[in-house]
């Protein structure tokens, strides 16, 4: 069970080691992109490549097709990554072993819905993926195994979540064995150390100057490639894709200096900013930016 392109090299991962998969379930068809055009989840299209049957039911609480199913296969074990939808106890009883997910953290650590993104808004130096028993709790069942990963200060949301797509893949295949043979037992969490993390909304890239450089910049990884970091200069939206925190003084929000590079000042340090997409445009380097708009120090985004 898994929907989005974090779940593909799960489902590639236990093809390639010979698992029996009987079905893929994963979410509906729906509309993405401008043109809003119906498009099949990233897993239904690799499932359909490997030729599993897929399953894509609106509603998983209180489905009696897709329990019936589930019935029919009778399975040792379900397996979910990044489904995106909450199972109900009939479902979660159902398999000999459970129902296993893969977890981009290191649980109890950021429970919920945006673990990598929150990873890269604190500043942390290394993240993992878990492979855990799902329980009624939201990402609060027993440890099967975990694995860290470092954070490099130029990863952002995107190749932080190819890191852990794979490794948690990885993870999967070499853990299934050694946890249906008994050998590896899930370990409960400590709750009282649970840390959540929200769902990411649009308007959280929004860059507040007065903010240090360092957590800007941390935004800026976050949010990249969506729902990306954001501030308005002349009037017009421009969204911040690749900065590093460096020494300057100023005004928050005001160029610092415009020579070869953009730099901005912010409430604790500066800003070079090193990759951007204004408004309607493509994306370009700082001195391109500096070139293209002739920026003069002393302007300020807001």
């Amino acid at each position: 069970m898994g929907t989005p392109d974090f779940a593909v090299p799960s489902l590639k991962k236990l093809f390639e080691a010979g698992f029996e998969i009987p079905l893929v379930i994963t979410q509906p068809d729906r509309p993405a992109g401008r043109g809003k055009r119906i498009k099949p989840p990233p897993v239904k299209v690799l499932a359909e490549k490997l030729n599993i049957p897929v399953y894509q039911p609106e509603r998983v609480k209180g489905n009696e097709e897709l329990l019936n199913k589930l019935k029919e296969i009778s399975p040792d074990l379900i397996v979910v990554a990044a489904y995106g939808k909450i199972l109900p106890n009939e479902i979660l009883d159902l398999p000999k072993f459970g129902c296993i997910n893969v977890h981009a953290s290191l649980l109890p650590e950021y429970r919920g819905a945006s673990p990598i993104q929150s990873a890269l808004l604190d500043g942390k130096e290394k993240t993992g993926v878990t492979i855990m028993l799902i329980s009624p709790e939201l990402d609060a069942g027993d440890i099967i195994s975990q694995k860290e990963v470092l954070i490099d200060r130029k990863d952002n949301a995107q190749t932080l979540h190819d890191k852990l797509a794979n490794l948690g893949a990885e993870l999967l295949v070499e853990t299934i064995p050694s946890y249906v043979s008994g050998k590896l037992k899930p370990i409960p969490q400590e709750s009282s150390k649970a840390t959540y993390c929200k769902p990411i909304t649009k308007e959280m890239g929004k860059i507040d100057w007065t903010l240090p450089a360092e957590k800007i910049f941390n935004m800026i990884r976050a949010f990249t490639p969506w729902p990306s970091a954001y501030t308005t200069f002349r009037g017009k939206r421009i969204k911040l894709l690749e900065a590093e925190p460096i020494e300057g003084n100023g005004n928050p929000g005001e160029v610092i200096k415009a020579d070869k590079e953009l730099v901005i000042s912010t409430g604790e340090g500066a800003l070079k900013i090193k990759k951007l997409r204004p408004e309607g445009k493509k994306e370009i380097s700082g001195e391109e930016f500096i070139r293209g708009y002739r920026i003069k120090v002393g302007e300020k985004f807001f």
